[in-house]
């Protein structure tokens, strides 16, 4: 009974009043069945929610779900389609692109990305890893034909079904695959690092003085595009039957009866690769490289100094044996070609030392003696520096003049100059006096006279204005007057 009594109580503060109850009184022993329950909560919620139970509510709201649920997935679809950038943008390369193209677009993205070249950029690593799974799926020619035909849904759903296995892509392994050694640059690679290249690129003061993007080419080695680095024409690289693949041979050599000595030598008939060629390629006759004209983009920075250095990490010449060591590009002044200058600008009078610009501007005698005299200076950027003097302000020879922030752009580290006086050195402006070779006589009795008139105003003598002495030289004294 008192079990009857808690199961009445809680159905009664859980049920409202108006809930319709069951056929039988409070303490009555028989429980009422299952499905009488079911249909008194199903009248009870028919109740209090009849849209839910009308036959004209229900079919709009099942289509509506239907409808959103189908939005959902569209936009998903959508985003994902927007998200997963196409894996031939990623590597430059055109869906038609062959192997040969798409190692080649693969071996030049994975250097400049990875994560080793460009310490604490996030962007530079998640190209890194576009690439490499980029590569990764094209590269294979049973996930290439899906990629074509489904995208990256159908590659996800054939890895996740066994092909590939569903591991999860690893782009230094890919790395470490594709270039032999270890998935990173540096010391923990197993291959040996070439030589750096110095090159020296001449640049005119113009292009020191205003910054410039210029091109040069070098002749660098690259590794055979036709044979891929193999040397061989057919792809088949053999063993070397005579070191048996190591390199090198043990050379016997007996220096007396019954002494005998041991010496390594590298092995002529494979020149020390362990592998020998059968069908040479035709393009590089067996030797894996071949040397051809390289275009590089150089950026000249506004102010920089001469015999300052670019360097292009891993851009030297590239063997299969080794990682490819710097390119160090050294910029020099370029001697001022006078057709290049018919104005005479850009060094023919300008000279550079430091940030300090230097000029020679020639007067004649009549400018450097009376003055009244104005020149126009086009500087390296053409913007025009005035040099003057009033009328009876007189030059004298080898006066030079300085003129703050007229000089070259200050270069920083942390990249241009700011465009004020205070980041530029100065002008220094030498003056030259050209004399006439003679002059005509009645010129000359012109400038005498008036030479005579300044020198009676000024109350100037011929001897002391000459330094002659007044009266005759004294005799210097004999020896023994000492």
């Amino acid at each position: 009974p008192s079990s009857r009594i808690v199961n009445t109580l809680v159905i009664s503060r859980v049920l409202p009043r108006s809930t319709p109850r069951l056929p039988c009184h409070s303490f009555c022993s028989a429980r009422p069945s299952e499905a009488a329950r079911d249909g008194a909560v199903s009248d009870w919620s028919a109740s209090r929610f009849p849209f839910l139970y009308s036959k004209s509510h229900r079919a709009p709201r099942s289509a509506m779900l239907l409808r959103g649920l189908g939005w959902l997935l569209l936009v998903a679809l959508v985003h994902l389609a927007l998200c997963a950038e196409d894996y031939y943008k990623v590597l430059g390369v055109d869906k038609q692109a062959s192997e040969k193209q798409l190692k080649s677009a693969y071996r030049q993205l994975s250097k400049k990305f990875h994560p080793d070249k460009n310490p604490g950029d996030e962007t530079a690593h998640e190209k890194f890893v576009q690439v490499s799974e980029a590569y990764d799926i094209l590269s294979n020619s049973e996930t290439r034909q899906i990629y074509d035909r489904y995208g990256h849904d159908g590659v996800k759903q054939h890895r996740q079904g066994g092909g590939g296995g569903g591991q999860q892509h690893d782009p230094f392994d890919l790395f470490s695959r594709f270039f032999g050694g270890h998935g990173h640059f540096g010391k923990s690679s197993r291959e040996p690092r070439g030589h750096n290249v110095e090159v020296r690129v001449e640049i005119a003061l113009r292009d020191f003085y205003n910054g410039a993007t210029t091109e040069f080419q070098w002749d660098k080695q690259h590794i055979c595009e036709t044979c891929e680095g193999s040397g061989s024409a057919d792809g088949k690289v053999d063993t070397c039957g005579v070191c048996g693949g190591r390199g090198v041979r043990i050379v016997k050599q007996q220096l007396a009866p019954g002494m005998f000595q041991q010496m390594q030598m590298r092995c002529d008939a494979c020149g020390g690769r362990g592998q020998t060629i059968k069908h040479k390629c035709p393009a590089c006759q067996g030797a894996r490289v071949e040397r051809k004209p390289t275009t590089v983009s150089l950026k000249i920075e506004r102010g920089a100094a001469r015999d300052s250095r670019t360097v292009y990490e891993n851009e030297a010449d590239q063997s299969p044996d080794w990682i490819a060591g710097d390119l160090i590009v050294t910029l020099s002044e370029k001697a001022p070609v006078a057709a290049e200058n018919p104005d005479g600008v850009d060094g023919v009078f300008f000279r550079r030392k430091g940030d300090d610009l230097y000029w020679t501007e020639v007067l004649s005698l009549r400018e450097a003696w009376m003055g009244d005299w104005t020149r126009n200076l086009t500087h390296l950027d053409t913007h025009v520096v005035r040099l003057s003097r009033p009328r009876g302000h007189v030059v004298h020879p080898g006066h030079v003049e300085t003129l703050p922030g007229e000089g070259m752009p200050r270069w920083h580290e942390d990249g241009e100059s700011v465009y004020h006086s205070t980041e530029f050195g100065n002008l220094y402006v030498t003056y030259e006096v050209v004399l006439p070779d003679q002059m005509e006589p009645a010129m000359e009795k012109d400038f005498w006279a008036l030479w005579e008139k300044w020198r009676a105003k000024k109350g100037v003598d011929l001897h002391k204005d000459s330094g002659r002495p007044d009266g005759p030289a004294s005799a210097a004294p004999g020896r023994d007057e000492l």
